[in-house]
């Protein structure tokens, strides 16, 4: 979701892990040569929405990489099904106050330009929380936590899957 704090902890995990680090929302504006407000404005949400999508497919072939996605990535159903044979998808949750204020700090956020802000970021966040919840193999709580503990907080989680883990095996109760 908005707010949570992807690709800061991206990169956090990026300098922890040395692995590749690679962020939709930096490829498709990259793409368009715009930033995402702009796409957005001239564009359109559908036209970013499948230009995500398509950043995202061609990610897969990419081993041992970190790839953050933005959060409406899941509104794709293909998108949920392609992310879970991935491999390991991790849910930057946190309470809705917190993540509204962090998102309210920035005043860069397309979708919350219309109608009430508040209002309609909790209409967005009710709307994917299932869906997080659905794709989600594990789950951090941001709420409290800096962007390194939450990435400490990752690595020991994906430490608990073990070596042979696979995408689409389950995950053991105790890595979530």
């Amino acid at each position: 979701m908005m707010g949570a704090g992807k690709s800061s902890v991206g990169r956090c995990l990026q300098r922890r892990t040395q692995f590749a680090l690679l962020d939709t929302d930096e490829i498709v504006a990259s793409k368009f040569g715009l930033s995402i407000p702009e796409i957005f404005s001239k564009y359109g949400e559908q036209v970013f929405r499948e230009a995500e999508t398509q950043a995202l497919r061609e990610m897969a072939h990419d081993k041992q990489t970190i790839i953050v996605t933005g959060g409406g990535i899941v509104l794709c159903e293909d998108n949920l099904d392609f992310l879970k044979r991935l491999g390991v998808v991790v849910w930057l949750d946190s309470k809705e106050e917190t993540l509204f204020e962090r998102v309210a700090r920035s005043g860069n956020r397309p979708l919350l330009q219309r109608g009430n802000p508040r209002e309609v970021f909790a209409q967005i966040l009710q709307a994917r929380l299932p869906l997080y919840a659905k794709v989600a193999n594990i789950r951090v709580d941001t709420s409290v936590l800096t962007d390194e503990e939450i990435a400490v907080a990752i690595l020991s989680k994906l430490g608990k899957l073990g070596r042979n883990w696979r995408p689409g095996s389950p995950i053991p109760a105790t890595a979530r």
